[in-house]
């Protein structure tokens, strides 16, 4: 008990949701679930995800939050507290935030940058053709504002669980919520005629993006739909990256965690469909189906053109989308660096304080260098998956499409057929509580999420190719 408290707790399941939706919310959200809605037949793979969040992450989130809880550690040492020889699986579980947090803060400092130019009247730079790529391969400014961003990280995390963590979600996230709500309503409203007379609306690119479009629909399109939702969703709810062992660790007893894993849930399935909505209608109506792009691009190259193409209410829009955005990127930044922060504490026994320190330091070092990997320090790497990257799209792969699967899949492994299910139910009900998905989750830990796993493995290895 004397060591929780030292560790720290949520004050109640509000705090704890809060704070694991808000992790769960991220950038992954934002410009990769739109681009995916629109690439793969929008209402089939609104509905593929739909039925995966309540299956795959479900199980997912159970699994995780339940170690973190029935240990009471984070990462590094909870997975051996569970089992004497599965340590190497902490370690693992550990390294991808690790990877994960300097290049993540360095496209937090992309977005302050960004909503810098839409507060000081400057928005019409970000529309000139080639804006973005001088500004990320200056050597000097993406340092300034990466330094900014991960100094807001390092003073939330800091600050403590109660204290910094949860008080940061729950001021966050509900604005957050309105914001996005917001911009999908406004974005429903658009309309605007091209140079060539052709007259597009919201309500057009809504339909695009929620009627299901089986037009050549295969086998092999509807896999890639289906592993494209997996995928997305996979890297949505924040599984496989020691956080949600490490909010789990600060859960208290009485928590009832299948009640509070489904508004976990609910929130991310929200939020990611509401990214969809402001994004895919308001895209559609300027640029059409053809304007949406993944990654960067969307966020920081065609957006900015959409937001000019409204006209005077569109530097609004501009504004309140970058503030949500860095809303968004921050509660997540914060849950990668309390994941780490919080194995140093259990493993090596030292204050909240001098970890913070340390870990922040380690940010500093790797995140110049992803910054530098742009200008003085720019090479190009051919990955298995066929794509050409720097040192970001390096350490992005290798922690996206390798580790958490593989974190994943051993502690799918792990919990289905060496310490068996039992373990994870039996810290479900403590107290009490009823676990109604008990069936399903059986067959999902033991089977279909390692399978599902497996194969996306395989493709980002390149091994299979559908």
């Amino acid at each position: 008990m004397e060591k929780k408290q030292k560790r720290g707790s949520f004050s109640g399941s509000i705090g704890f949701v809060l704070a694991a939706a808000g992790s769960a919310v991220g950038l992954g959200n934002i410009w990769r679930f739109p681009y995916l809605a629109a690439k793969d037949g929008g209402g089939v793979f609104l509905l593929c995800y739909l039925i995966l969040a309540l299956t795959f992450g479900f199980a997912l989130l159970t699994t995780e939050i339940a170690i973190g809880r029935k240990t009471g550690q984070s990462p590094l040492t909870a997975y051996k507290a569970l089992h004497p020889k599965m340590g190497w699986l902490g370690v693992m579980a550990c390294l991808v935030p690790a990877m994960i947090l300097p290049y993540y803060c360095v496209i937090g400092g992309w977005v302050l940058k960004y909503l810098s130019l839409y507060i000081t009247g400057n928005a019409s730079q970000a529309v000139g053709d080639g804006y973005f790529t001088t500004f990320i391969t200056a050597q000097t400014e993406p340092v300034v504002w990466f330094l900014i961003y991960l100094a807001l990280t390092v003073f939330v995390v800091y600050k403590g669980v109660g204290n910094g963590i949860e008080k940061l979600s729950t001021i966050l996230m509900p604005i957050l919520i309105v914001l996005i709500i917001g911009i999908s309503v406004f974005s429903l409203s658009l309309r605007h005629t091209d140079a060539s007379g052709v007259t597009r609306t919201g309500v057009e690119g809504f339909l695009i993006y929620v009627v299901p479009n089986f037009d050549g629909m295969t086998l092999k399109k509807f896999i890639t739909i289906l592993m494209d939702a997996t995928g997305q969703l996979f890297y949505s709810v924040s599984v496989a990256m020691g956080i949600m062992i490490t909010y789990g660790s600060y859960v208290k007893k009485e928590t009832n965690l299948v009640k509070s894993v489904n508004q976990i849930e609910i929130f991310d399935t929200l939020v990611a469909f509401l990214a969809g909505l402001m994004i895919v209608p308001a895209v559609y109506t300027f640029m059409g189906t053809e304007g949406m792009a993944t990654g960067p691009s969307l966020m920081f190259v065609s957006l900015p053109k959409v937001f000019e193409a409204m006209g005077g209410i569109g530097i609004v829009i501009g504004i309140v989308f970058f503030v949500m955005v860095a809303f968004a990127a921050l509660t997540s930044s914060v849950s990668i660096m309390e994941a780490i922060v919080s194995s140093c504490m259990d493993k090596f026994r030292i204050s909240r304080k001098k970890s913070t320190i340390y870990v922040g330091l380690f940010a500093l070092a790797v995140g110049s260098a992803v910054c530098f990997g742009y200008n003085i320090l720019y090479f190009e790497m051919t990955l298995p998956n066929g794509s050409t990257g720097q040192i970001l799209d390096v350490l992005d792969y290798t922690s996206n499409n390798i580790l958490m699967p593989v974190v994943a899949i051993a502690t799918c492994i792990l919990v289905g057929w060496i310490v068996k299910p039992k373990t994870v139910i039996d810290e479900v009900t403590h107290g009490g509580h009823k676990f109604g998905r008990k069936g399903l989750y059986i067959v999902m830990v033991k089977v279909v999420v390692p399978v599902l796993l497996v194969y996306l493995l395989l493709q980002a290895l390149g091994i299979l190719n559908w």
